[in-house]
């Protein structure tokens, strides 16, 4: 069974091609780490919702646009040692400066109940 992160950030609308970058280099080190796949989606059409919404959860500000994004990995161990690895590996150096506010990005891990395809 399949092992997911998800994350829901708010990034800066002239903060695209820094984010597409940036998630670029996260995947070299996720994928080689067991990473099987990553998705990094930019918002197109999300809606304000009635009691809830993807800007209120993030405190998307003036100028920011959602990004919805999910990697998934074999197991939750996997992800984890990755986790691990990730952090203590000096190649995040080359990173940089986050385009985005790290405090406000929503976060967490799924194991799937329903996965289909076509």
């Amino acid at each position: 069974m399949t092992y997911v992160n998800g994350f829901v950030l708010a990034v800066p609308e002239d903060s695209k091609q820094a984010y597409i970058e940036t998630a670029e280099k996260f995947w070299t080190l996720a994928s080689e780490f067991g990473a099987l796949s990553q998705v990094e989606c930019w918002e197109a059409d999300v809606k304000d919702g009635h009691t809830t919404d993807f800007r209120r959860a993030t405190k998307a500000q003036e100028g920011e646009k959602i990004v919805f994004s999910w990697v998934t990995w074999p197991d939750k161990e996997t992800a984890e040692a990755a986790e691990k690895k990730m952090m203590e590996d000096p190649r995040r150096e080359e990173f940089g400066e986050m385009p985005f506010d790290g405090k406000r990005m929503i976060y967490g891990g799924f194991e799937p109940v329903v996965h289909k395809g076509a």
